[in-house]
């Protein structure tokens, strides 16, 4: 490294000498000086402690790199030209090792285009010989401003990405509460059912359960169970506007009953669509009486313009109507209403949903309906298949709710 005699003479910047020490007191600098020419090494180490900023100095880049194995820098100053290791690759080794570090390279008047590449690898700036302490002071004060900064965005970053991480927590939080008043106001809903219509009671849990065990065995996705779960549970919820001298009539409906009845649908559809978390699951309430035929109400769909959804509640609840008591008649065999959906495949039912229904042994729909009132049908409103005799393992875990 090379000096202007202006440089050299510490009286020559007295004016500049507070600058100095408060940047020394602000920074609290420790630098390490690496030049090869010891004549000029000394001369700066002489000049920057004069200064106020204690400092020492090393002949190589070796040397250098050993020093900061063992004692703590704030910045390096380091010449461009040495042998063995130049300026340019100890500043590479200080970068990987030593991120942190300003780093500054004296280069020469004829090397300009070196120390712009410097500064590329990652040097905080270039000073030109010959050096001057003022420049050299100004070159220190800009890199220690800038790794502040740095230093502030990086504490900025990390203090986002834990307000980030709070925020998420909270917010899942906050959608397992929503969910979890879903599942309370279904239950609710459910109940209210119930309750309006005692004759079919546990109708509404047992054919939900049904329901999921035949789309389970259809590979239906979590989100296509929670649907199906909720539309099977609310699928009645329109009898709550039924008159109870229609509901509750023991014997056969007159052709005007009839029509009242079946409006049914309507109604539940026109009551549940508004609710947004519900809009899937309107469907099934609206679509569960076609017919794969085209002879069901309310709209006559036929085939596969029926929701899949609503064509395995068909199935299901056709079964839970036929195994189930009424007051006018008792429950029949459960294989004289398998014997039905076999005879009604493809005609009443999707005969792929029928065939479903029909590959399931008779034991697990029965162990389902018996089992039905101490499975937590909850979890299935949070989208989690509750836990149904013969389903496949995954869902075979109890939940909870």
């Amino acid at each position: 490294m090379t000096f202007s005699s202006k440089a050299l003479t510490p009286n020559s910047r007295s004016d500049q000498d507070d600058d100095t020490t408060s940047l020394t007191k602000s920074f609290g600098m420790r630098l390490l000086l690496v030049d090869d020419e010891h004549a000029h090494l000394k001369l700066l180490g002489v000049m920057v402690e004069q200064g106020g900023m204690p400092c020492k100095t090393a002949r190589s880049a070796k040397e250098a790199l050993n020093l900061l194995q063992i004692e703590p820098f704030d910045a390096v100053i380091a010449d461009l030209n040495m042998p063995g290791v130049s300026g340019l690759e100890l500043l590479t080794e200080i970068r990987l090792h030593y991120p942190h570090l300003v780093f500054l390279m004296a280069t020469g008047v004829d090397d300009v285009q070196f120390g712009v590449q410097a500064m590329r690898l990652g040097a905080d700036d270039y000073l030109v010989k010959p050096l001057q302490l003022d420049m050299l002071i100004l070159s220190l004060e800009r890199a220690f401003h800038k790794k502040w900064l740095e230093q502030k965005v990086e504490h900025y970053r990390q203090n986002l990405e834990q307000l980030v991480c709070n925020r998420t927590v909270e917010l899942q939080n906050a959608l397992g509460q929503v969910e979890q008043s879903y599942a309370d106001t279904l239950d609710a809903l459910g109940a209210a059912i119930d309750l309006r219509d005692g004759q079919t009671a546990g109708h509404s849990r047992r054919v939900a359960l049904w329901s999921i065990k035949i789309l389970t065995e259809m590979h239906g996705t979590t989100q296509q169970l929670k649907h199906l779960a909720m539309g099977a549970w609310l699928h009645d919820i329109g009898k709550l506007a039924i008159p109870d001298a229609i509901l509750l009539k023991p014997g056969p409906l007159t052709d005007e009953e009839r029509m009242t009845m079946q409006g049914h649908v309507r109604i539940g559809y026109d009551l549940v669509k508004r609710v947004l978390f519900l809009a899937d699951a309107a469907e099934i309430i609206l679509s569960h009486h076609e017919r794969w035929d085209g002879s069901g109400y309310p709209r006559g769909l036929k085939g596969h313009d029926i929701p899949l959804n609503a064509r395995i509640f068909a199935v299901v609840d056709t079964v839970d109507a036929m195994t189930s008591d009424r007051p006018y008649r008792s429950a029949h065999p459960f294989q004289e209403a398998r014997n039905l959906i076999e005879r009604q495949a493809g005609i009443h039912f999707d005969p792929q949903v029928a065939s479903v229904f029909l590959g399931i042994s008779t034991g697990i729909w029965e162990d389902i309906r018996e089992q039905a009132s101490a499975i937590n049908f909850g979890a299935a409103f949070a989208g989690i298949p509750p836990g149904i005799p013969g389903n496949p393992p995954e869902f075979e875990k109890p939940q909870t709710k």
